[in-house]
C-alpha cells in the first residue's frame, strides 16, 4: 500500500511537476516553464559592478581603488564576485577583515594583491603570509611577533601599518604611531608598503584624520621611514565628496555593489544594483472575503482575493520588516508582500485576478524597478542599507547575468 506522501509523489510525477502538496495540484499544471528547482538565488550582474568602479574612480579623481569585499563581498560571494572584481582595470588590490576570507580568494584563483585588514593569530600569520597576503599590524606587539613570524616563513612580512586617528575602534593609536613605525622598520623582518586609517563618516572630522595621516608620513619619512601610499576613503567618502580625505587611494564597498550610502549620496553619481534576489511561486491560492494570512492572522482580505507563496524567507536575507511596504516583481506587476515573512516563505497579494502561476519567477530585490533597488527594500523594511546586501544567505546559488 502506497503512503500518502508517496502517493502524492507519484501524482506530482505524473503531472510533470515536483511535490508541493495536494491542495495546489490545479495550480502547478499553470506553469508555463517547469523549473529545474525551487530553491531561490541571486543574479550578478558582472556589468554593474564595472560600471560602478568606473563611476567610483571618476568621482575619486582616478585614484585607484581598493575594493572591500569583505562579509562575503557585502553578500554577492567571494568565489563569484571576488573574480569579476579582479578584472577591474580600476581595482589595483581587494581587501578583507578575516583571514579565512583573504584564504578564500587565494583558493578563487584571485592574483592581485590581497590587504587583510583584521588581525589575525600567529598560526594563521605563517599561512596568509605563505600565501602572499599583505598585513594590517596595530597592536604594540606587532614587532616582535611579525619578526617570528618572518623567521618561520622564511620570507619579510608585506604591511600596511592601521592607524586609529580618531575612531578608537582598531588600529595604533595615531599619538603612539611614529615610534611604533620605527620599532617595525628596525626589524628588517617587515615590507612597509602603505598605512591606512578609517573614517568617522563626519566630513570635518574625516579631513582632520586625512590630516592626521599626511603628517605622520612626513614625520615618520624625517625619521628615515617610507611608509608609502595613504587610503582611507570608503564609500561614504566618496559618495559625499569628502575629497580631503581621498589621500592616494580609494577604499570603497558598498558602492562597488551599487548600494548607496545614504540619500544625499545618489545625487553624487549613477550607481547600478548588481544583484537581483529571485525566487519562484510554489503556490496560488484563492482567499475568499475574511480569510487571513500566515502566523496570528496577520493580514486579512475583505474581499475574495488571489495570493501566492514564494519560497524565500527571512534565512535567505529578505527582511521580516519587507510586510511593512515592500513589492515583490512578477510577470511585470508589483505585488506586496503581506501577513509575514516566515524563514523560507514570504506571500504576496496578486489582487483580482490570478495573475502569478506556480513555476513563475519573482523579483524581490533588484535594478528592474525603483520600488525593488537595494536602498529603497531597505527603507520600507526598516532596515540598514548594509544588510540589504551582507545578510544575502551564503547558502544561495550565485549566477553571473
Amino acid at each position: 500500500m502506497l503512503s500518502r506522501r508517496a502517493f502524492l509523489a507519484s501524482g506530482a510525477a505524473a503531472l510533470g511537476a515536483p511535490l508541493l502538496g495536494a491542495g495546489v495540484l490545479e495550480h502547478r499544471r499553470q506553469a508555463r516553464v517547469a523549473p529545474t528547482t525551487f530553491d531561490p538565488w541571486i543574479e550578478i550582474d558582472a556589468s554593474a559592478i564595472a560600471h560602478n568602479a568606473r563611476a567610483v574612480a571618476q568621482l575619486g579623481g582616478g585614484k585607484p581603488i581598493i575594493a572591500v569585499v569583505k562579509n562575503n563581498a557585502y553578500g554577492l560571494g567571494l568565489d563569484t564576485a571576488g573574480p569579476i572584481i579582479e578584472r577591474l582595470p580600476e581595482v589595483q588590490m581587494l581587501a578583507v577583515v578575516r583571514p579565512e576570507e583573504a584564504l578564500a580568494l587565494r583558493r578563487a584563483g584571485i592574483q592581485k594583491p590581497i590587504l587583510l585588514m583584521g588581525p589575525a593569530s600567529e598560526e594563521e600569520l605563517i599561512e596568509l603570509v605563505t600565501r602572499d597576503v599583505i598585513q594590517s599590524p596595530q597592536l604594540a606587539t606587532a614587532p616582535e611577533a611579525l619578526a617570528r613570524v618572518s623567521a618561520r616563513a622564511r620570507r619579510p612580512v608585506r604591511v600596511h601599518l592601521y592607524v586609529d586617528t580618531g575612531m578608537h575602534r582598531m588600529g595604533m593609536p595615531f599619538a603612539e604611531a611614529l615610534p611604533w613605525f620605527e620599532a617595525l622598520a628596525a626589524t628588517g623582518a617587515v615590507r612597509i608598503e602603505g598605512a591606512f586609517t578609517e573614517l568617522v563618516e563626519d566630513a570635518d572630522f574625516d579631513a582632520e584624520q586625512a590630516r592626521r595621516m599626511r603628517s605622520l608620513q612626513s614625520d615618520a619619512r624625517a625619521k628615515g621611514v617610507v611608509i608609502g601610499p595613504l587610503h582611507a576613503a570608503s564609500s561614504d567618502a566618496v559618495m559625499h565628496g569628502t575629497t580631503a580625505a581621498y589621500l592616494d587611494a580609494l577604499r570603497p564597498g558598498l558602492a562597488l555593489y551599487g548600494g548607496y550610502v545614504s540619500d544625499r549620496a545618489m545625487a553624487r553619481g549613477e550607481l547600478r544594483p548588481s544583484f537581483r534576489l529571485k525566487a519562484r511561486v510554489v503556490r496560488v491560492d484563492h482567499l475568499a472575503a475574511g480569510e487571513g494570512v500566515s502566523y496570528h492572522r496577520r493580514w486579512s482580505t475583505d474581499k475574495p482575493a488571489w495570493t501566492a507563496t514564494l519560497a524565500i524567507g527571512h534565512v535567505d536575507g529578505y527582511p521580516t520588516g519587507a510586510v511593512k511596504g515592500c513589492e515583490v516583481l512578477v510577470r511585470g506587476k508589483l505585488c506586496p508582500v503581506i501577513g509575514y515573512v516566515s524563514a523560507s516563505h514570504t506571500v504576496i497579494l496578486l489582487g483580482d485576478t490570478q495573475s502569478a502561476d506556480v513555476g513563475d519567477e519573482a523579483t524581490l530585490v533588484g535594478p528592474d524597478h525603483a520600488a525593488l533597488h537595494p536602498n529603497e527594500v531597505a527603507k520600507r523594511a526598516g532596515w540598514s542599507e548594509y544588510n540589504m546586501f551582507m545578510h544575502l544567505s551564503p547558502h544561495l546559488r550565485r549566477v553571473i547575468r
